[in-house]
């Protein structure tokens, strides 16, 4: 369910950016909510709250945003709000954002390593992200993950490339064992 309030939601205020030819406005503005939300975690607890009418959640919604972002992101908000949907705020909002980079061929790109990769090695790994997909900008998310052992998993799109070691070991222990 979570997934079609995001989509559904997410695609309105997508194609009204499009419609308006506001994509970079929409995305600073978009941005700005969800880092707002983020960081204000009481803002999330009394739209969460379940003895707190929905007027009253809509009001403050409307106090802290209306005139700062446009009339159909707060729209959108309030909306959300009104059918019961504010848990998914920051999702929605998450997909708007990859959306509009989708959009603008920006490519995000979750990178997983077994160490910190220097800065060069980033650079390499967007340059050759570059090369190999249609994106004009690689945007690079890094984590160290232990568990890897070695090599990296690099997710961008709907796409996995995964070149750890943990993966090669348990793909060698699965033929073992079907011999």
């Amino acid at each position: 369910m979570a997934r079609q309030v995001k989509v559904a939601y997410g695609n309105a205020l997508f194609e009204v950016a499009m419609e308006n030819n506001s994509l970079d406005a929409t995305l600073e503005e978009v941005a700005f909510v969800k880092q707002s939300f983020l960081e204000n975690e009481d803002l999330m607890k009394l739209l969460l709250h379940p003895n707190i009418e929905k007027d009253s959640k809509i009001s403050v919604v409307e106090s802290i945003y209306k005139g700062k972002i446009s009339d159909e992101l707060t729209g959108l908000l309030t909306m959300l709000i009104n059918k019961g949907h504010q848990k998914d705020i920051v999702s929605v909002l998450d997909y708007v954002i990859s959306a509009i980079k989708e959009e603008k061929g920006i490519g995000i790109a979750h990178i997983s390593s077994a160490v910190e990769l220097s800065k060069e090695q980033k650079d390499k790994i967007e340059q050759k992200l570059l090369e190999t997909t249609e994106y004009k900008e690689i945007e690079g998310n890094y984590e160290v993950d232990k568990s890897l052992i070695g090599g990296l998993v690099i997710r961008i799109s709907d796409t996995v490339v995964d070149s750890s070691l943990k993966t090669q070991i348990n793909n060698l222990s699965r033929s073992l064992l079907q011999d």
